[in-house]
Formats: structure tokens, C-alpha cells, sequence
């Protein structure tokens, strides 16, 4: 791995714990998991470095918050926060992302914004849901159904990443094309 990839995966992984200095909403149906804006972060990292890279974002990002460091939303940091009801979400950055950039790598010949609004859906919600569900199933002991209509309360909040994350991308290639060379 180059410099430039290091310095790459690096931003994006600084870029989702800026995500995490907007406010958080608690809501008490989702089981003490905030809604954050760090989920875009997710998105992004997989979109614009590709699944290998993206992922490895999210997972210098989660290494440094378990090292103690309070990146995640409301100022969250240490290695409690993988023993709390978020935990399957945070876990499921690592796949989301890589999935995200596998999605964006595998539509070549699709325009850039369906590319990544379709890849964030793939990786971003269902693959973080899917683990995020998981989590709270066996963290907060919930049923599987309990956990799904709890994890439902994201989905507004997430369909909304998802467009922003493809009209992000949408303008990150008008303005530097080669920004998402890997998928040429």
C-alpha cells in the first residue's frame, strides 16, 4: 500500500469522526442506539476508496476509538462502546463500507449518482441494519422482530444519507474525475 492510499483511507476515517461532532438523537424505541451522521461517512468511505480501502477506514477509525479516543457521536470512545447496544452497527461499518465499494466497483456502466445511491442502499442499510439487528439481539436481548422495528426508525434519517452521499459523489466527479478512478 502506497502513501497516497494510507493518506486516503486516513482522511475518510477522520472525515467519519467529524461526522460524529453533529448532534445525536436518542430515540427510545432503537434501544439507546443515537441516530448519527457518521453512517454518510460509512457510505463515502466505500464509494470513493473502494471496498478494500473503505473498509480499512472504518477500521482505523474504530481502533482508535477503542485505544479510548471519543470519535463517535455525542462524544463516545473506549472499548465500552462495543459492549452497548450500538455495537452490531459499529461492527457493521467494517462490511458496510467494503460492501458499499464492491457495489460502486461492480456498477462500471451505470451513471455515478444510481451507482452510489445504490451501493450505499447495499451496504450502508442493508448490511449495517443487518448487523446492527444482530447486535441488539444479543446485546439488548431483544427478539428478532423487536430488533427490526427498532432498527426501523433509522431508515428515514438513512434514505436521506444515501442521497446525499450520491449527489456528494455525483459532484465529486464533475469536479475531479479521476476522484473514483478505481471504478474506470
Amino acid at each position: 500500500m502506497d502513501s497516497r492510499a494510507i493518506a486516503r483511507i486516513s482522511l475518510l476515517a477522520a472525515m467519519i469522526a467529524v461526522l460524529g461532532l453533529l448532534p445525536t438523537f436518542h430515540l427510545p424505541l432503537a434501544g439507546g442506539v443515537p441516530i448519527t451522521a457518521q453512517t454518510l461517512g460509512v457510505m463515502l468511505a466505500g464509494i470513493v476508496l473502494g471496498p478494500r480501502q473503505g473498509a480499512l477506514a472504518v477500521v482505523l477509525l474504530l481502533l482508535v476509538v477503542a485505544l479510548g479516543a471519543p470519535l463517535l457521536a455525542g462524544g463516545r470512545g473506549g472499548l465500552g462502546v462495543f459492549f452497548a447496544p450500538s455495537t452490531g452497527f459499529l461492527l457493521g461499518w467494517i462490511p458496510g463500507a467494503f460492501v458499499t465499494g464492491a457495489v460502486m466497483q461492480r456498477l462500471t456502466k451505470v451513471p455515478v449518482f444510481a451507482a452510489a445511491f445504490a451501493a450505499a442502499i447495499a451496504g450502508g442499510i442493508v448490511v449495517v441494519y443487518g448487523c446492527g439487528i444482530v447486535g441488539l439481539m444479543i446485546v439488548a436481548h431483544m427478539g428478532a422482530l423487536q430488533a427490526l422495528l427498532a432498527t426501523s426508525v433509522f431508515l428515514p434519517g438513512d434514505l436521506v444519507k444515501v442521497v446525499a452521499a450520491a449527489f456528494l459523489t455525483k459532484a465529486a466527479e464533475q469536479a475531479y474525475p479521476a476522484a473514483l478512478g478505481y471504478r474506470a
